[in-house]
């Protein structure tokens, strides 16, 4: 029986769970995860939970492949330019004119939901087995609530009100009412506290692919940032800063490398050898572009010292065009042994989450000092800005040049800062201000009655 077990496991984590494209149409018998055998066994446990990352890193939010956040909304937003053909996914993304059944639309959420139901699975089959030894269950009860807080952070800033999912029960599931904004937030943050206990302090495997207390403390940070708590989004952030097993990469080049001490928590490609997705998805060779391609003005607003442009872009042209593409990530292809992982969470993201709580709490020698840092790394010298509203627009500048295509920052901080509706309709003619979020999916609404759609849709 241990044996078939593992067998299964492997299988499951080769191939998508059958039956979970919906979060309202997953039923107990359609899901491997629900059997507590599965959990009843170390190996059978940890290949669950390592599943979900698979997941997270192939098909959500999070993947670096074309459906991900770091492409679907760098064309939602300013980052990316949209050079393929006009099929309804890409096409009415980068056009802002998305509707309740497009494709994309109900697959981020469909995914996302199902990852939620898998990370829940893990929480109920841990929580009621009788073998796992006390620390396993925590550490895997942890790893899954991380998830969960994680996967309902992108939702909710994507759709605004969602239902915060905490059951794998059919019945409740197929009921559920979306939740204002502030309400999943704190769901969010007592899950990720949760997480920050139950998560072990060291990594578990030396390539930093399963999160820690560090990764936890991280997410929390930034949390705490969207949602206005100042005070708790520097002290997570200190949190991190002050843990020395991180050390800031001054070497531009080796940032996005595997090996890299700024990452707190990254995605192994599926097989060694192949390396980020980013890489295949962003780079190209020749122009025009196959399919996106870095915005031109984006790559014109970096200062011609700053190290980002010249070595996190590259420009390509046919003596006539010129097009951009992304260049963080180099590798586009097999390289024997994976020499870049895919960077969910690094340093630079918490010098710049504190500097601008510091700011906003009137720290401002502390918030230039961490925006500095960032700054130095880049080439640059150290901000002229004075003010508080001076240092905050500066940081919010340098999250523009320093995160882009990377999970949607830039989208996200338009909207959080409230510049959205200011700059988008520069680039994205006919923007609306119902734009800032993206319809429910049409499948959700007629499925459950007791959902609503978001305005403008």
């Amino acid at each position: 029986m241990k044996y078939f077990l593992i067998v299964l496991v492997m299988l499951l984590a080769l191939f998508p769970f059958v039956g979970c494209d919906n979060f309202v149409d997953v039923d107990v018998p359609d899901s491997q995860l629900t059997g507590n055998l599965v959990f009843e066994d170390r190996t059978t446990a940890n290949a669950a939970i390592a599943d979900i990352y698979s997941k997270l890193r192939d098909s959500g939010m999070l993947t670096g492949l074309t459906t991900g956040t770091s492409v679907s909304l760098g064309m939602y937003a300013d980052e990316q330019v949209y050079y393929g053909t006009s099929d309804e996914n890409s096409s009415f993304l980068f056009n802002n004119t998305l509707l309740a059944n497009t494709p994309s639309v109900a697959q981020l959420w469909n995914e996302s939901y199902h990852i939620i139901y898998c990370a829940n699975a893990v929480i109920a089959g841990c929580t009621d087995s009788v073998a796992l030894s006390a620390g396993d269950k925590k550490q895997f009860i942890g790893e899954a609530i991380f998830v969960r807080a994680l996967v309902h952070f992108y939702l909710t800033n994507l759709y605004g009100d969602v239902p915060y999912i905490t059951t794998t029960d059919y019945k409740t599931n197929t009921m559920v009412e979306r939740m204002p904004v502030a309400t999943v937030y704190e769901s969010i943050i007592a899950d990720l506290n949760q997480a920050v206990v139950s998560l072990p302090e060291n990594y578990s495997t030396a390539d930093r692919v399963r999160p820690n207390r560090s990764t936890a403390s991280a997410m929390l940070a930034r949390v705490y940032l969207y949602a206005g708590d100042w005070a708790e989004a520097s002290n997570a952030a200190s949190a991190v800063l002050n843990n020395t097993d991180y050390v800031l990469e001054n070497d531009i080049e080796k940032i996005f490398l595997k090996e890299c001490k700024s990452t707190i928590w990254q995605f192994a490609p599926k097989l060694e050898g192949n390396n980020a997705d980013e890489g295949s998805t962003f780079i190209f060779e020749s122009g025009p572009p196959p399919f996106v391609g870095l915005s031109p003005e984006l790559f014109h607003s970096f200062a011609d010292n700053d190290l980002r442009k010249t070595h996190w872009i590259t420009s390509l042209t046919n003596g006539t065009d010129i097009w951009y593409h992304a260049n963080k990530y180099k590798q586009n292809g097999n390289t024997g042994s994976s020499v870049e992982y895919s960077i969910v969470f690094r340093l630079a993201e918490q010098y710049l989450i504190r500097a601008e709580a510091r700011a906003r709490q009137g720290e401002l020698i502390g918030a230039k000092e961490d925006l500095n840092v960032v700054r130095h790394t880049a080439g640059l010298p150290d901000t002229d800005a004075v003010t508080s509203v001076d240092i905050i627009a500066a940081v919010l500048m340098e999250r523009r040049f320093e995160l882009f295509t990377e999970y949607g920052h830039r989208f996200f901080d338009l909207k959080r800062s409230g510049l959205i509706d200011t700059i988008l309709p520069i680039v994205k003619p006919g923007w609306n201000t119902s734009d800032g979020l993206w319809p429910i999916p049409e499948t959700e609404l007629l499925a459950n009655p007791n959902l609503t759609q978001n305005p403008g849709y």
